[in-house]
């Protein structure tokens, strides 16, 4: 460490705090960028977030002298806090700021930011920005020469697609992400994109197809001892084979799913709900309708009890 760094160390936040009367311009709003940045290292996020702002405001007040690279890190650390505080939306607005600031300068760490930025959009359920974000990140990953960087982008665009139900498109991403994942020898991910392809193509009726992705994602999840993802792949595995009216093995597929689920603390009663859902139209299916009714009796409690 040099003798600079060591004297850098030593500033503490009340030297910080003594220091802003004394400071102007960028001096200043740097002073409060580095207060900001101790108080969030703290968990005070409200606090952080107000000097994050304050820097931000001084270095606008400034203008073109500003630091353009000051201000992108007061939005990045904006957004930050405003990620922490569950204000989602927010922070990947202004995220998105500090990432349109550093790629104008050309700056080496844009990138990873973007790749920040689209996780959140997708937290924020905005899809067709998580799209137009990760795009140009695969594109950028793919320059680079990060493939499995690129996979990555393609499976969250596969992700948003889905979400948009634009199921072709999704699994043309995921097939993508895919083949790269394979190469880079990534198991877990090819499994990953297995299980996302099968769920897509449950979506578009294709009951064949859906069963051989899920039944890949499985095999490579139970090997892995992934157990968590093994079950969710059983989901998929299930809806397809009730596609293609392979009652018995579907319902059987369902309860080893709900068995798993039904475990875990905290209950997730909305996918609990969607199992037992699909388990009582196949009961109907297969004539037991008393099963069945009792089945959407209780689930019908859960909702009512959801809703208030």
């Amino acid at each position: 460490m040099s003798e600079d760094e060591g004297q850098d160390e030593l500033v503490t936040e009340e030297m910080l705090w003594d220091r802003i009367p004394e400071v102007a311009g960028e001096e200043r709003a740097s002073t409060y960028y580095e207060l900001s940045a101790r108080i969030f290292a703290r968990g005070q996020y409200d606090e952080a977030l107000a000097l994050a702002e304050t820097a931000r405001d001084i270095y606008s007040e400034l203008g073109s002298s500003a630091s353009s690279e000051g201000l992108a890190q007061t939005y990045s650390a904006i957004g930050y806090n405003l990620n922490q505080l569950k204000r989602m939306d927010e922070a990947a607005t202004a995220m998105s700021k500090a990432v349109e600031i550093l790629r104008t300068n050309k700056s080496p760490i844009a990138l990873e930011l973007a790749c920040t930025l689209g996780e959140w959009w997708y937290s924020s359920k905005n899809y067709e920005k998580v799209i137009e974000t990760m795009d140009e990140c695969a594109q950028e990953h793919l320059i680079d020469g990060n493939q499995v960087g690129a996979a990555h982008d393609l499976h969250l665009i596969g992700c948003a697609h889905r979400e948009l139900k634009n199921f072709e498109l999704a699994i043309e991403s995921f097939k993508e992400a895919r083949a790269i994942f394979k190469v880079e020898k990534e198991i877990i991910h090819v499994a990953r994109c297995d299980q996302k392809i099968a769920s897509c193509l449950v979506e578009i009726g294709d009951g064949e197809a859906a069963q051989v992705a899920a039944r890949k994602a499985i095999d490579v999840f139970e090997t892995g001892h992934d157990h968590r993802r093994e079950t969710f792949a059983i989901f998929e595995l299930g809806k397809a084979q009730i596609l293609q009216g392979d009652y018995e093995d579907g319902l059987a597929s369902l309860d080893n799913v709900l068995s798993v689920v039904a475990e875990d603390e905290p209950k997730d009663f909305e996918v609990i709900l969607d199992v037992e859902s699909r388990m009582a139209k196949v009961m109907r299916q297969l004539g037991r309708f008393d099963e069945a009714t009792e089945v959407e009796r209780r689930l019908q409690a859960v909702r009512e009890a959801l809703e208030s």
